[in-house]
């Protein structure tokens, strides 16, 4: 089956609103992934966690997200985006409440499983839009902008949302979320009308489960898998976990201080986001920047493993490439998108964004293993080689990565003109 042509010009102005409203559900997403760290101090002595318990609180988020992405995908494909969103933001809504009035640790994982469930479609099924409303050569640049404006929530979850909890309270901060979460869904129900679910007869659900079976036995999907375990999950391993104790442990830094350096990583990750995600029109070629991405970035974990500690301005420059290099994201799930044919494209995005999270979960599982190896200094501080093996380890399972990564087929080199040939199921 060919890939049908999209299916109505959208005006300016309206695009302007959806291209808004869709990056806001997704700031919402990244804002309560990223949320916990700033408050797990106030949290644990209110409700009495222990540290075993922030991290089950911390990680559920991304085991619940990664783990529904297949039904999200079959949901998405079956019933349409707008559905997706709604549905999602509702639950949404939903968790900040049970987060927000938790007064036991089972209270608090529960709202934030829910909090993981509702925002795991708001990616996938804003890029599925995307996929259907706009040129395909705009796909990798509109997924920029998804990523890079849509990490504001990353910035949000720190000093921000600091200053928030220490006027109003992290509960009352929860609930201001849940009320922006449903205005966006009032906007999402507006700017989305016509797109109830997709044109077309009603697959039944066993053609939706053949048709994930179909998205991974498409050749290079899994090869674009192992490449999306690494990406993400490199960039949440520094700034979501070990940036802020390396920080603290290595250099001294205080909570000020560490907030700076990982807001620079953020502030290069955004803007890396929109530069990257033009790189596939410029270049003609979806792997190459690709490639290029994946390497520099492990030189840039490979070389703070070698050298271990910088000073203070080399410091901020590695944070700030840091986060510059590694934001090569969007070229991927273009890349993937490219690909798959229209009916598998909800699918095909959700196995891929399984990818990034599940990628997430494990190396956060498995660099804490890593560290409990070495010694712990009298005040719990890890050492320096600890942290040295975790980036090194990391920088390998990105060369890794891109080796099975570099025999994928891109579809963007077999046209002259660089843009993405029709594809057929």
């Amino acid at each position: 089956m060919t890939v049908p042509s999209v299916s109505r010009p959208v005006p300016s102005g309206a695009a302007v609103a959806l291209v808004a409203t869709l990056i806001s559900i997704y700031i919402v997403s990244q804002f309560l992934r990223n949320s916990i760290g700033v408050i797990a101090p106030n949290v644990a002595a209110e409700i009495g966690l222990s540290a075993a318990e922030i991290g089950l609180l911390s990680s559920t988020f991304f085991f619940v997200f990664a783990a529904v992405q297949i039904p999200v995908g079959v949901v998405l494909d079956r019933f349409g985006p707008r559905l997706c969103l709604i549905v999602g933001a509702a639950v949404t809504v939903v968790g900040t409440a049970v987060f927000a009035a938790a007064a036991s640790p089972g209270a608090l994982v529960l709202g934030r499983a829910l909090l993981g469930l509702g925002t795991a479609g708001s990616l996938v099924a804003s890029l599925a839009v995307y996929a259907r409303r706009f040129p395909p050569e705009r796909f990798a640049a509109l997924t920029g902008l998804q990523f890079g404006i849509g990490t504001v929530g990353t910035l949000l979850a720190t000093a921000p949302f600091a200053v928030s909890a220490a006027t109003i309270g992290w509960r009352a901060s929860f609930l201001a979320v849940g009320a922006f979460t449903l205005i966006v869904a009032l906007l999402i129900a507006l700017v989305l009308r016509g797109d109830a679910r997709p044109h077309g007869r009603h697959e039944t659900l066993r053609e939706s489960l053949s048709g994930v079976l179909a998205v991974m036995r498409t050749p290079s999907v899994g090869r674009i898998f192992v490449m999306n375990l690494s990406v993400y999950s490199t960039f949440t391993l520094i700034v979501g976990l070990w940036g802020g104790p390396y920080l603290t442990h290595i250099y001294g830094y205080g909570l000020e201080e560490r907030g700076n350096l990982l807001l620079v990583a953020v502030l290069g990750q955004i803007a890396g986001s929109m530069l990257w995600g033009a790189m596939d029109r410029l270049l003609g070629n979806h792997k190459l920047p690709i490639l290029l991405g994946a390497g520099a970035t492990a030189v840039a974990l490979g070389s703070l493993a070698l050298v271990g500690k910088l000073s203070a301005l080399p410091l901020v420059l590695w944070f700030a490439a840091f986060g510059l290099l590694s934001a090569f994201a969007p070229l991927l799930i273009a890349h993937g998108k490219a690909l798959l044919p229209a009916q598998q494209v909800g699918r095909g995005l959700t196995v891929l964004n399984m990818g990034f999270m599940g990628g997430a979960f494990l190396a956060q599982a498995v660099s804490g293993f890593v560290i409990g190896l070495f010694p712990t200094a009298p005040d719990g501080g890890y050492e320096l080689n600890a942290y040295r093996t975790v980036f090194a380890l990391q920088a390998l399972f990105m060369v890794l990565a891109s080796l099975a990564y570099f025999g994928a087929r891109d579809p963007l080199q077999q046209r002259p003109d660089g843009r993405q040939p029709a594809l057929s199921a």
